[in-house]
């Protein structure tokens, strides 16, 4: 079992009573006490739950996020595909954040991430935003500066829609754009299953020097309902469960693709 699948067993565990025990883990998940210590720490520094002595609690999860970010059999690429986003942001950018799985995954690298949360006099690092969950997320970190767009609230995905979100978007100058898909396609392009999402992610992505979509190869050949109008799609941060094939059509068509390693079992 990697550290991912055990990290996520955890949550599972937590959500089934509000609280678990060190005793707990290790008996399910067959692990060291050690292990099992280090790993509530970890889930603890993500603010997704609360330690306890012994054990941890719900107490400190600051939302309750929909179904779909609850149980994700794509975590670890997902999490894969987050550090190597993660490594093209630099201390001191301006980054925008669209919603969804993969996004959330990446504003967890971030918030994690030690050089973004050292003491400084100005923002390390600037997050724009039409995701709440995200927003949360990352407001407990004092050194990055949140900017949230206006919009009206989405319920399915915790994503703001509409045109003040439109208005608030156009105001602003972004370094980089790191985009959420349901689905990705070589000649088709990036799809999204609501079309209020797909208009605030093509403005976003165009309100960018640079623009990643990041999607696991789980969503490579899928289409959802609505494109993103007006967005020339050239950058792709996917897993290494892409084929060769796929990858070489995305290529065909002018797509860098960049493959995250996979993890490694600890």
């Amino acid at each position: 079992m990697t550290r991912t699948d055990r990290l996520t067993a955890i949550l599972d565990l937590l959500a089934e009573s509000g609280q678990v025990d060190v005793e707990d883990i290790v008996t399910q998940l067959g692990v060291s006490p050690a292990t099992a210590r280090r790993d509530l720490d970890s889930l603890a520094k993500q603010r997704l739950l609360s330690r306890t002595r012994g054990g941890a609690t719900t107490g400190s999860v600051a939302y309750d996020l929909p179904g779909r970010y609850n149980r994700d059999d794509h975590a670890e690429a997902k999490q894969q595909i987050a550090l190597a986003a993660s490594a093209l942001i630099s201390p001191g950018a301006v980054i925008g954040l669209s919603g969804g799985t993969t996004s959330t995954a990446l504003a967890q690298v971030l918030s994690t991430r030690a050089d973004l949360n050292t003491h400084s006099n100005r923002a390390t690092l600037t997050v724009v935003t039409n995701a709440i969950n995200i927003a949360s997320q990352l407001a407990v970190r004092p050194n990055i500066k949140i900017m949230v767009t206006g919009g009206i609230l989405n319920p399915r995905s915790y994503e703001l829609v509409g045109p003040y979100t439109d208005i608030i978007m156009q105001k602003v100058a972004l370094d980089i754009a790191f985009i959420g898909v349901n689905g990705i396609d070589p000649a088709f392009g990036p799809t999204i299953t609501d079309e209020g999402e797909a208009s605030v992610n093509a403005l976003m992505a165009r309100r960018a020097a640079v623009s990643y979509v990041l999607a696991d190869s789980s969503k490579v050949g899928r289409r959802a309902f609505a494109t993103m109008a007006g967005y020339q799609f050239a950058r792709l941060i996917t897993d290494s469960g892409i084929s060769a094939k796929d990858k070489a059509a995305f290529e065909a068509n002018g797509t860098e693709v960049t493959v995250a390693p996979p993890a490694q079992e600890s």
